[in-house]
């Protein structure tokens, strides 16, 4: 069974025909059609069923896909540690929160790419859950995400610290009322801040909170100055982003403001030089001061 002849499986099955496999392959499909002809002759059975939309796996293409996937990923995960490591190529994909990925990473992945010019980096923003889910399943290398995560098939590694403060309106001057029938603006389920506000309100008497979804920080820290509710974010990108002069910032206590971003990895996967090379340059990276100023004044804001 050729490695070669499991990718075209993989790419039939993913794209579902014979010709956006070829296309995505960057053959023609008379060699798709032959190379699945040859691992079915071998394997003793039809992988597919052609229907009018192209094709589906049969039980037998079923049984094989996490073979050849487990298969492919094998010979990739050897070439990535095999690799060079003074010069480190291929793809590397990195997922992130949405807040970190503003806050922290630009300067980390412009000394990346000037370090690193032949690795083709991919970043995936997201929610932590989401994350942690996409690195145990493969789909990512690694991703920046809130810890403590305490999932035993991943690694986990502290790089960033993070002061979580409570926002609201510029008029709110308190929190007592916005406490009393709460609405919260938060990323989409499985935010780590989200949960952590839910908390944090509930911890402080709230019964019920409302909650409204976005997919944007801008769209958050907007809504907010508007008046729509309050949100839980770094200090320091509030501090930086272009609402600032809108919202009014509230301190919270040390216990509950401390937020650690960690990266996982699968425990079962080697770091490739790429991966190596990139934690490296996160690691280095000094860290923004997350002072907030009050609105209209030179002191930090407080509630």
């Amino acid at each position: 069974m050729e490695l070669s002849d499991l990718r075209v499986f993989l790419a039939v099955a993913r794209t579902g025909g014979i010709t956006k496999a070829a296309q995505e392959l960057h053959t023609v499909q008379s060699n798709v059609s032959a190379r699945i002809h040859a691992l079915e002759k071998e394997l003793g059975a039809p992988l597919f069923r052609r229907h009018a939309r192209g094709v589906a796996l049969t039980n037998a293409g079923e049984q094989l896909l996490p073979y050849a996937e487990r298969i492919s990923r094998l010979v990739e995960e050897a070439q990535y540690v095999i690799g060079d490591e003074t010069d480190p190529c291929g793809p590397l994909r990195i997922g992130s929160m949405e807040t970190t990925a503003g806050l922290r990473l630009p300067a980390v992945l412009a000394a990346f790419g000037e370090d690193c010019p032949r690795v083709d980096l991919s970043l995936i923003t997201g929610p932590t859950e989401q994350l942690v889910r996409d690195v145990l399943e493969h789909r990512l290398d690694g991703a920046l995400v809130s810890g403590p995560v305490r999932q035993p098939d991943l690694v986990e590694i502290p790089v960033f610290e993070e002061r979580l403060v409570l926002v609201t309106a510029r008029r709110i001057a308190s929190l007592d009322a916005a406490m009393r029938d709460p609405k919260i603006l938060v990323f989409r389920t499985g935010c780590s801040y989200r949960r952590r506000l839910e908390s944090i309100l509930q911890a402080r008497g709230a019964v019920t909170v409302r909650c409204m979804e976005f997919g944007t920080l801008d769209g958050i820290l907007g809504c907010v100055g508007a008046g729509m509710g309050l949100t839980l974010l770094p200090a320091a990108v509030v501090e930086r982003h272009a609402s600032r002069e809108q919202v009014r910032v509230h301190e919270l206590p040390e216990e509950e403001a401390c937020a650690q971003t960690v990266f996982v990895q699968r425990a079962d996967a080697p770091p490739s030089p790429a991966l190596t090379r990139f934690l490296a340059h996160a690691g280095a990276m000094e860290q923004p001061s997350p002072v907030l100023r009050m609105v209209g004044g030179s002191s930090a804001a407080t509630g």
